[in-house]
């Protein structure tokens, strides 16, 4: 199988080493998985799904970075969820229940990524018991680790915060801005730079 992921383009090759650390899959199966993916540069900044857009599209990020997130009355950002090479990544309420996102889906660094549509990533849901269980890991993966967030936070003053993203995801700090980081993190860029120069 190593042989056949290597013999495919380059393009490809992340996110079918992807799938096959998840879960076996045969040649035929991979093939035809792989083949719903369209590969899609985008640039730093370049927003792919607007606040009250329906989203349409699931994206696998081969190279650079996407983050999810809000914007209040007052115009003050609010992250919500960033992903990094090897991570999927969409609107998901959106994407599911095809309602209006109540969020921005943006690019933070200039990145390559594969998209499947709403329409192939369900019939692979339906028809592919292999890419079925991937989902569903996907979704628990993102739920614990939300929850951990949320629950985490609850009784974490600011060092605490940014000592739990560096043990969580050590290249956080290193790959996103101080202000979208603090508006992660719920705390102000100010406090984040303190708070790392105490460590």
């Amino acid at each position: 199988m190593i042989q056949f992921i290597n013999a495919l383009p380059k393009i490809y090759q992340p996110l079918a080493f992807y799938l096959m650390q998840r879960n076996e899959i045969d040649q035929e199966k991979l093939q035809r998985i792989l083949s719903c993916f369209q590969p899609l540069k985008v640039s730093r900044k370049q927003v792919l799904i607007n606040y009250s857009e329906i989203c349409r599209a699931y994206y696998f990020i081969n190279t650079g970075s996407l983050r999810l997130f809000t914007v209040n009355n007052a115009g003050i950002e609010t992250s919500r969820y960033f992903a990094f090479e090897g991570m999927f990544a969409t609107a998901l309420p959106s994407f599911i229940d095809q309602k209006p996102a109540l969020e921005y889906l943006q690019a933070i660094e200039k990145s390559e990524l594969l998209a499947i549509s709403r329409k192939d990533f369900f019939d692979l849901v339906d028809t592919t018991a292999k890419f079925s269980h991937i989902y569903r890991e996907i979704l628990e993966i993102g739920f614990v680790n939300a929850q951990k967030r949320i629950y985490g936070f609850q009784g974490f003053d600011a060092l605490e915060k940014v000592k739990w993203v560096i043990e969580s995801q050590p290249k956080f700090l290193v790959r996103v801005s101080n202000k979208m980081a603090a508006s992660y993190l719920g705390i102000s860029p100010s406090t984040l730079s303190r708070t790392k120069s105490r460590l």
